[in-house]
């Protein structure tokens, strides 16, 4: 059996991270949960909420870095052995760097409730 390549092992770590930050910023793993007010979050809800937001921006942006480092390294050696093959490795750095995006989203998403 193959094994999954590090870059795809971490953004997949990444995403879970992310759906786990969210999913703390919902209260979905609260005992019981509070119902939503139209007034904003106090005291502890809002300090959850800027810790998920904290956590999912930190988290993707570090399995961003490490997924360009990787496919960048890769990239330029292919390139110097294949100079046509620097269009796809530019397409590959930016699907790495939407990772950071979303994360950056995910926050956004999250801040908007308080």
């Amino acid at each position: 059996m193959k094994a999954i390549h590090p870059v795809y092992r971490f953004a997949v770590i990444a995403a879970c991270a992310l759906a786990a930050f969210v999913a703390m910023s919902q209260g979905l793993f609260a005992e019981t949960a509070a119902p939503v007010t139209a007034g904003p979050a106090g005291g502890l809800d809002r300090m959850s909420m800027v810790l998920s937001a904290m956590g999912a921006v930190g988290i993707s942006c570090l399995s961003s870095s490490y997924a360009l480092a990787k496919i960048g390294s890769a990239a330029m050696g292919a390139m110097s052995e294949k100079p046509e093959i620097g269009g796809r490795a530019i397409v590959f750095l930016g699907m790495a760097e939407g990772i950071a995006i979303y994360g950056l989203i995910v926050a956004i998403m999250i801040l908007n409730k308080i």
